[in-house]
């Protein structure tokens, strides 16, 4: 008698890896990201009274003499450190501390004081020009808006507060990249733009703490909460802050 012969069945070929991730993906609902809940008044409070407990009059790292060389100094800061503008103004006000004196060094020598700073053509150019336009329009004096501040080459808004802080006592709030990044990672003002982080700040924080809560945020940011690794076991408000990510 015969033997049959059974016919080889083909085999089904096995669902991609990327396939089977795909629709495990599917059958899984997505994490709604959750959105931190707003500090209260009373924690805000807290953690500023903690700030002015720790460092009742902070200052600002940039070194100058009047509201003129501050002006100044900022205006070299952008994109650079306050130790590196530091190194170079200390010599550049030795001999230029007015617009007058400034001017009269001129565009080259001035370059020869700063080279050691980022940009530091475009910037000699402004400090030159700004210079010119405060003895043309100001008397030589720095204005007190920021309107004024912000016309003047190379000041932008984060200058006008920091000069209108620093030299003239208003409560302004100086956002640069580290208070930009305690105000959203902290959750105390979340914002996508300096600005909404600015307005965000101003809004929450009470006003007996506006004068130095510029100079509180930008030290925090600057030696505790670092943009890599930072410091959450040494932080004052680590108990306050809403960053899910902490390690305390």
């Amino acid at each position: 008698m015969a033997k049959s012969i059974r016919k080889p069945t083909k085999a089904k070929p096995a669902k991609s890896a990327a396939k089977k991730v795909a629709k495990a993906a599917k059958s899984k609902p997505a994490k709604k990201a959750t959105t931190p809940k707003p500090w209260t008044k009373e924690e805000v409070y807290e953690a500023f009274s903690r700030f002015r407990k720790a460092n009742p009059e902070p200052r600002g790292e940039l070194e100058h003499l009047n509201p003129y060389t501050l002006l100044v100094a900022v205006v070299l800061s952008a994109q650079a450190t306050d130790a590196g503008v530091n190194k170079a103004t200390r010599a550049l006000f030795e001999v230029a501390d007015t617009p007058q004196k400034m001017v009269a060094l001129g565009e080259d020598k001035l370059r020869d004081y700063i080279r050691t700073i980022g940009l530091y053509r475009t910037k000699a150019k402004n400090v030159i020009a700004l210079s010119q336009k405060l003895i043309a329009e100001f008397g030589s004096e720095v204005p007190r808006t920021r309107t004024e501040i912000e016309s003047l080459p190379g000041a932008g808004r984060k200058t006008a507060n920091v000069v209108l802080n620093m030299a003239f006592g208003e409560h302004t709030m100086a956002v640069d990249t580290h208070v930009f990044r305690v105000g959203n990672r902290t959750g105390l003002a979340p914002g996508k733009t300096p600005l909404e982080v600015e307005l965000g700040l101003e809004k929450v924080i009470p006003s007996e703490f506006m004068l130095h809560a510029h100079h509180w945020l930008i030290l925090h940011g600057r030696y505790t909460c670092l943009a890599r690794g930072p410091r959450c076991e040494v932080c004052l408000i680590n108990d306050l802050c809403r960053w899910p990510e902490k390690t305390v």
